[in-house]
Formats: structure tokens, C-alpha cells, sequence
């Protein structure tokens, strides 16, 4: 087994690194250009076509999702469209709905305040008919109980009973003064 050298120097026999070495360069050369014009071929025949065809497809896919995205878009707005139509529609049916309501209501309120006044105005006329002739029949008798207690007075205070016709007399001019 050799030693490990240090040195930097080329081994015994070699002047220079052999890539370098100007005899060898028209060999190289060569096979750079055969190596070049094999890989430019492959490329050109067989690489760029498939990258080419890849790329094509891959747009054409993108192209195809891009009009699909905007058919997509146009029947979300459609149906945006009629959703705020129908909402608007149904909007106006419940305000329409609503105004109705209201002013049936209105009205059955209204007929039955008209009712319940025509009642009560029914029911005032006759509390004052009666009352009337409450007061009727009372105004008759209060003649009766005048002279029935003008007859108790004076029988009270002078002793004895004054006659009918006297009292009914004084009653009578009295009522007159005061009617």
C-alpha cells in the first residue's frame, strides 16, 4: 500500500491533467459535436412534442375551466336574479297582504264602534224616556204628597185638620209659582 502524499504534484510519467492535454482535443471535439447533435435530435424529436402537446392540453384545459367558471357565473347571477325578483315579489304580495288586512280590520273596527254607539245611543234614549217618566209620575205626585204634608203640618201646628180643598188650593198656587 502507497503512502498518501501531501504533494500537489502530478504522478510520475504525466505532465498535465489529461482533459487539457492539446492531442486530445480534436477527440473531444468530436464527441462534444456528436453528443450535442444526438441530444438536439432527441429534443427536437421526441422531448419538445410531448412538452409541446403537455402544454397545449394543459392550456386547453384551462381554457375549457375558464369558460366553464364564467358559464358557472352567469347562472349564479341568473339565479341570484330571479332569487332577488322572487324575494321583491313576495315582498310586495305580503305588503299588499298586510294593507288588506289592515284595512278590513279598519272596517270591522269601524262597524263595530258604529254598532256598539248605535247601542248606546239606544240605550241613552231610553234611560231618559224612562227617567221622564220617572219624573213625570213624580211631578204627579208630588202634589199628592204636598198636600198630604201640608194637611199633617197645620193639623200639627193648630191643633186640627184643614180641609181638603183648601189645601189642595194653597198646593196648587204654589206649584204654579215655583213651575
Amino acid at each position: 500500500m502507497a503512502e498518501p502524499s501531501t504533494q500537489t504534484q502530478a504522478p510520475a510519467g504525466q505532465t498535465s491533467f489529461p482533459p487539457f492535454e492539446t492531442q486530445n482535443f480534436p477527440s473531444q471535439i468530436f464527441w462534444l459535436v456528436l453528443t450535442f447533435a444526438l441530444l438536439f435530435v432527441l429534443m427536437w424529436r421526441v422531448a419538445l412534442p410531448r412538452i409541446g402537446s403537455i402544454l397545449a392540453e394543459r392550456s386547453k384545459r384551462i381554457a375549457d375551466d375558464l369558460t366553464a367558471a364564467q358559464s358557472f357565473k352567469e347562472k349564479s347571477e341568473a339565479a341570484n336574479a330571479a332569487y332577488e325578483k322572487s324575494l321583491t315579489d313576495a315582498r310586495a304580495r305580503a305588503q299588499s297582504i298586510a294593507s288588506a288586512t289592515h284595512a278590513r280590520q279598519a272596517a270591522e273596527a269601524e262597524a263595530t264602534n258604529k254598532r256598539l254607539e248605535a247601542e248606546l245611543h239606544e240605550r241613552l234614549a231610553a234611560a231618559e224616556r224612562s227617567i221622564a217618566a220617572t219624573r213625570t209620575a213624580a211631578m204627579g205626585n208630588v202634589g199628592t204628597i204636598a198636600s198630604d204634608t201640608a194637611s199633617a203640618l197645620v193639623e200639627r201646628l193648630i191643633g186640627k185638620a184643614p180641609a181638603d180643598h183648601e189645601v189642595a188650593n194653597a198646593v196648587g198656587d204654589a206649584l204654579k209659582r215655583r213651575g
